[in-house]
């Protein structure tokens, strides 16, 4: 008989930010509107999670739900696709992520494959390997599902297992990629959960199942591999330097926002525009171990099936949990704040010292992917749902 341990959760958004126009002043930190971007991409995705910038201004996009990864000249408005859907060396299923390597090289996240590809400077399909190690039968099975990657190519991640478990907090793992040794860097606080159980000793079944909109840190990892934590407690911020010192900023004043239908409908959505939970089952049959992961297949849009949640009473002051916070060219911590549904999106910037530096307004519809040379990359939604890359001056 086998055993079967099933996580699901709630995977909210990234940080946003924009490039300044005009901008208004409130105290020492002023709110900068997102100004006019530079390019669009001609053709719209179905999900962008990710932005690769090369050195020659192309990007590189990788579209889980469009199983599709593409160069784009955004000035040029050209789009080549590059491999395509398959099980094959040069392959790939629901490609969800694209990190930069060093020598120009890159990392592609195949999580319909359960692997990871290096590709090389002309992107050529070249090392693959599981995402998954350990012996999950000894309570050892490592998801290296990469949450940010440094200059030196290592990637950061969270222990997935206290996620499956439903723990109140998890590991954050830095793993070198060539040796793939280990280390933890910093402790997390996850979302709330449910769990329910069903089945017998020898076939049992775990479903745990995040909260929506429950207070969660939200990090990241800055270029040289500083690790920063948006605490959900008070919010603050504090950055993580490599040796383990610790540098935190003080609380962040917030107004808690109420949950109303508009704010269900919002958490929603949201989810919707990030390619829905990451699914991830375990199965053990005659000690054969099979790990799959997934994205999509998200919430109804039944707005009955939204009241069946066990929803806090307020919103907490950030996006946190799965949501990454962004670090931009210059080390600053981009965290997406909760506001009322109806309002534009927020992003609080933070500078090396956990002092927030500047609040950033993006407008409705909009969030920030990643950051390049000086650049900033957004997706806004378009009126069919999907989702249009922009590029931005880094303010």
């Amino acid at each position: 008989m086998g055993t079967r341990v099933r996580a699901t959760g709630v995977t909210l958004l990234l940080p946003v930010l924009g490039a300044c126009e005009g901008g208004a002043g409130t105290g020492e930190n002023p709110v900068v509107q997102l100004g006019r971007p530079e390019a669009v991409s001609a053709d719209p995705f179905a999900v962008v999670s990710t932005v690769r910038e090369f050195g020659d201004g192309r990007v590189l996009v990788a579209d889980p739900l469009g199983q599709v990864v593409v160069r784009l000249d955004l000035d040029a408005g050209t789009a080549d696709t590059i491999g395509k859907v398959g099980e094959g060396p040069d392959e790939y299923r629901q490609p969800d992520a694209v990190w930069p390597l060093p020598g120009g090289r890159t990392l592609l996240v195949d999580l319909g494959n359960g692997r990871l590809t290096v590709l090389g400077p002309d992107l050529e399909f070249g090392e693959t390997r599981p995402f998954s190690m350990g012996d999950f039968t000894q309570g050892q099975l490592v998801m290296a599902l990469p949450h940010a990657v440094d200059d030196r190519g290592r990637l950061y991640f969270v222990d997935r297992s206290g996620m499956s478990a439903g723990a109140d907090s998890t590991k954050v793992f830095r793993m070198d990629l060539e040796t793939e040794a280990l280390e933890t860097v910093a402790m997390v606080k996850l979302p709330d959960v449910t769990r329910e159980e069903s089945g017998g000793a020898d076939n049992q079944n775990v479903r745990v199942t995040g909260i929506p909109l429950s207070p969660a840190d939200g990090w990241g990892v800055s270029r040289n591999g500083r690790v920063v934590v948006a605490r959900a407690g008070d919010y603050h911020v504090e950055w993580i330097a490599e040796d383990g010192t610790v540098t935190g900023g003080p609380p962040v004043d917030y107004t808690p926002v109420g949950i109303g239908g508009a704010e269900k409908r919002e958490w929603r959505d949201a989810l919707s525009e990030t390619g829905g939970p990451l699914g991830m089952s375990v199965s053990i049959e005659n000690g054969a171990v099979s790990v799959r992961v997934s994205r999509g297949g998200g919430s109804s849009d039944d707005d009955d099936d939204l009241d069946g949640y066990p929803w806090p009473d307020v919103k907490p002051a950030f996006y946190g949990g799965t949501s990454p916070v962004l670090v931009d060219g210059r080390g600053r911590a981009w965290v997406r704040r909760h506001r009322d549904a109806r309002e534009p999106t927020e992003y609080d910037v933070f500078d090396g010292s956990g002092q927030l530096e500047m609040t950033v307004e993006v407008g409705m519809g909009r969030r920030v992917v990643s950051f390049g040379d000086g650049k900033l990359y957004a997706v806004r939604m378009d009126e069919y749902g999907l989702q249009v890359l922009e590029r931005y001056a880094l303010p």
